[in-house]
């Protein structure tokens, strides 16, 4: 019996780098409405250009599944996301994430929820460093 869609979907994003976005229709919707902290996008070619540009610079990105709930048109997943970006130096960043897919035979809503400081602002140099005393101070 063929892997639920939530698992194939797993599988899939295993290695981003190495998906094969011509396949995305296999998964999402030709509607879908995909959202993250950077954007919204509606429809499956919007997500593919999106994910191809996403792609072009990173050099890993592999997805760490933690937890998950799944109902029968509804999943969370929490994930730690962990990649290196040419334009972020090559230092490992590690992300905690959570999405939530509405799906039926394929998924037409996915919201990614992270923190974009520590996955970005916080490795600019000069920014990441103001970020980071900040949070400090904040801690206190």
């Amino acid at each position: 019996m063929d892997k639920p869609l939530i698992e194939r979907l797993k599988c899939y994003y295993n290695d981003f780098r190495d998906a094969d976005l011509n396949c995305l229709g296999d998964y999402y919707s030709e509607q879908v409405v995909f959202k993250d902290p950077v954007q919204e996008l509606h429809g499956l070619l919007a997500l593919q250009d999106y994910f191809n540009e996403l792609s072009a610079h990173l050099q890993t990105c592999q997805f760490e599944y933690i937890d998950q709930l799944v109902t029968a048109d509804t999943a969370y997943l929490k994930w730690n996301m962990h990649f290196r970006h040419r334009k972020l130096g090559s230092k490992r960043i590690s992300v905690r994430g959570i999405t939530q897919l509405q799906f039926n035979d394929v998924i037409y809503y996915h919201e990614d929820i992270y923190d974009m400081g520590s996955m970005i602002y916080e490795h600019v140099p000069g920014l990441g460093h103001m970020l980071r005393w900040i949070k400090s101070r904040l801690a206190k």
